[in-house]
């Protein structure tokens, strides 16, 4: 019987991404176009964060940002160029391995921007609950080390998924109903019964998702607490500033997560991914001074 698994298993040489279900084909073109302009934004606005780090902007913060954007950038470059090519060029077929890389890279990235909003917490906890200290605790060099850090393990959890989906026979359907390769598409596709999968994929997508939320929540309700026992007015209002961005991106993130698990919609599910990477960089640009600065002084560095 276990032989018959291992011969069926290599069956399914690939799959064929979908995309929207329902799309009509004289719409191909314009959703390509428009998958197109949404990635063509999210390179030019997160390539720029990346440019201002260079030449500017290195401060532990801003590590946080540089580390965002690039993965970020990874992200929708690991996502749409296949769903564009399926819809520009009717070719949405994926070979089996390829697509278990796609589906690795993007759970590795939604881990690792889970992580480093818990590490945007922390750096915000440090600056507002101790305030003396933070020059000391929060170098630049911690927070390489913590980014670095970051990078590395939010490996694990989607190799753990991983590892269970490649246990599986794939042997009939081939026909993936999404814009890409993931956890729940591939495992549907299974000719066995997946529960135990599906369940395990469930509980380490969990993990990384509450885990570093809970941190989350209970650093910035301290922070709520320290900035309520300032007294001046205006005190506060600097500190509730100082955190304003970083809650904006937080939320922008956390919060579509949870739809997305209670929701299976592909036009949903992309929304919510792609929303973060386009509006991160606006975000940045429009709350934090030194950017802005940056870019009052842009035109003067030319000449």
């Amino acid at each position: 019987m276990l032989q018959a698994n291992e011969t069926t298993a290599s069956v399914v040489t690939e799959f064929f991404i979908v995309g929207f279900p329902g799309l009509q084909p004289k719409y191909y073109s314009l959703m390509a176009a428009f998958l197109l302009c949404i990635y063509i934004a999210v390179i030019t606005g997160n390539s720029l964060i990346v440019v201002l780090f260079v030449i500017d902007l290195q401060k532990p913060m801003y590590i946080i940002m540089l580390s965002l954007s690039l993965s970020d950038i990874g992200f929708c470059t690991v996502a749409l160029p296949k769903v564009i090519s399926r819809y520009w060029f009717n070719d949405g077929y994926i070979g089996f391995y390829v697509c278990l890389f796609q589906r690795q890279l993007i759970h590795y990235f939604g881990t690792l921007n889970s992580l480093i909003m818990m590490i945007m917490a922390l750096d915000r906890y440090l600056a507002i609950c101790y305030p003396l200290r933070y020059p000391v605790l929060m170098t630049n060099r911690t927070m390489r080390l913590l980014i670095g850090f970051s990078w590395v393990t939010a490996m694990i959890a989607p190799t753990i998924s991983l590892m269970q989906t490649m246990k599986l026979p794939f042997c009939g359907p081939n026909t993936i109903i999404h814009c890409f390769c993931d956890s729940l598409s591939m495992n549907q596709l299974a000719c066995a019964d997946a529960t135990l999968t599906n369940l395990i994929s469930y509980a380490v997508a969990m993990f990384v998702l509450l885990v570093p939320l809970s941190f989350i929540i209970f650093s910035y309700l301290s922070i709520l607490v320290s900035v309520l026992r300032i007294a001046n007015t205006q005190g506060r209002m600097k500190a509730f500033s100082t955190c304003a961005t970083q809650l904006t991106i937080i939320a922008i993130y956390y919060v579509p997560r949870f739809v997305m698990n209670s929701s299976q919609k592909i036009a949903l599910v992309m929304f919510y991914s792609l929303l973060p990477p386009v509006v991160n960089p606006f975000i940045y640009c429009i709350r934090i001074k030194e950017i802005r600065q940056f870019f009052i002084k842009w035109p003067f560095i030319t000449h």
